[in-house]
């Protein structure tokens, strides 16, 4: 009797330890799908971020475009301003050819 008692115990204990393990699998299947999810969520972040440094970044080269071409007027100016002044004191010093 005491060989068949044995295996009764052993029995009992082995369906014991495959639900114990079976619960563990569905635990950790649960932790996998909700592991995806951290990732696209991670990847999602990591899109806005780069989309933001792209448009940050293009609005920089934006800017500096817009103050080269600023800079560039400015220049384009002051250059016709000191040609029309050249112009102007060589009017000046010219002597009047009516007057003579």
């Amino acid at each position: 009797m005491g060989k068949q008692h044995k295996k009764v115990i052993k029995r009992s204990r082995r369906k014991e330890y495959l639900k114990r393990k079976k619960e563990q699998v569905k635990a950790s299947v649960v932790r996998k799908k909700s592991a995806p999810a951290k990732k696209t969520a991670k990847k999602a972040a990591k899109k806005a971020a780069t989309k933001t440094a792209t448009k940050t970044a293009a609005t920089k080269t934006a800017a500096k475009k817009a103050t080269k071409k600023v800079a560039a007027k400015k220049a384009v100016k002051k250059t016709a301003a000191k040609k029309t002044a050249k112009k102007a004191a060589a009017k000046k010093a010219a002597p009047k050819k009516d007057a003579e």
